[in-house]
């Protein structure tokens, strides 16, 4: 999958294209479909499925301070486009400048000038342009003028996460806040992942049997709600079974919020140093402080036995 940083990185010679445009934070299975009828579409017509997206989120520029916890760096967000069969991602960076293009510039300049649009897919509640003033009947009715085709889908999923609320990445982000990281990854479609760099930390649990990788989450990151998950750490492509713990270790009075996987069964581990993920595949217990360091040993243990069942149940 190319990846262009820019208007100016598309290829001068870049033909007609099938084009969806979204913040897409999660890829979740609402987006998935979206994404997925824009490479269908792309096939049948025989040509390249474009992705538009925005760095930084359009919220932080329009709204400075309101940039919501992100579901999935922008690296990771091009990992599963491309699995979808993405040809092309376009990565805008949102400026100022940029939020003022009226809806009418912002069909011109990317999707008729640079991208040659022949179909922009996208969901029924789409908005673009400056104060999101441009919606999908707008964009059709351009599409008439510049020889474009829009395809409007569905993009609402629903199942058991929230209550049945229809899937979409505030949802999403709420359960993973909540510590509903089951409910979450029901949306996603994948357990949610936190990356990082292992740094080193007080190595408390390398002293009480328990040798963690403390993660130095990327910026923005949506962190699951403080307390022990199972899970998955995957470090030099491997993925390596999983007792996470997230919050600021309140048992030696800790302030930091801090995200620590043990590896099941691991021994020997030195990670300092490598970009790490960690995968959150269910809740196992709250965040607390016990009477004792024997006490605090006794719930570790307990923690790494269910988290063992649980990745082993989730697995059968």
């Amino acid at each position: 999958m190319q990846r262009w940083r820019g208007l100016e990185d598309i290829p001068q010679d870049w033909g007609r294209s099938v084009v969806t445009i979204g913040s897409y934070d999660g890829v979740h299975r609402g987006h998935q479909l979206i994404i997925g009828r824009a490479v269908a579409r792309a096939r049948e017509l025989g040509v390249p499925a474009v992705v538009v997206t925005f760095d930084p989120h359009p919220s932080e520029v329009v709204r400075p301070g309101s940039h919501p916890p992100l579901l999935a760096p922008h690296h990771r967000r091009a990992e599963l486009m491309a699995e979808l069969g993405v040809d092309a991602l376009l990565i805008l960076p949102f400026t100022t400048e940029f939020s003022k293009l009226s809806p009418a510039d912002f069909v011109v300049k990317v999707l008729v000038d640079k991208l040659h649009a022949r179909v922009v897919v996208e969901g029924p509640n789409f908005r673009f342009g400056h104060k999101a003033a441009g919606n999908v009947a707008f964009l059709t009715e351009l599409g008439a003028t510049y020889d474009y085709e829009v395809d409007v889908i569905d993009l609402y999923v629903s199942g058991e996460a929230g209550g049945g609320e229809p899937f979409s990445s505030t949802l999403t982000r709420r359960l993973v806040a909540e510590g509903d990281v089951a409910g979450a990854a029901e949306i996603l479609g994948r357990p949610h992942r936190v990356e990082g760099v292992v740094v080193r930390g007080a190595q408390r649990g390398r002293e009480l049997g328990f040798p963690t990788a403390n993660v130095e989450t990327l910026p923005h990151t949506a962190i699951p709600a403080d307390g022990v998950y199972a899970g998955w750490l995957h470090a030099q492509d491997e993925a390596m079974p999983a007792a996470i713990s997230v919050g600021t270790n309140p048992q030696f009075d800790g302030t930091e919020r801090t995200v620590e996987a043990y590896a099941i069964d691991r021994v020997g581990l030195d990670l300092y140093g490598l970009h790490v993920a960690v995968d959150f595949l269910a809740f196992v217990r709250g965040q607390a402080k016990f009477d004792s360091i024997d006490e605090l040993l006794v719930a570790m243990a307990d923690d790494v036995k269910r988290s063992r069942e649980l990745i082993e149940a989730d697995g059968a």
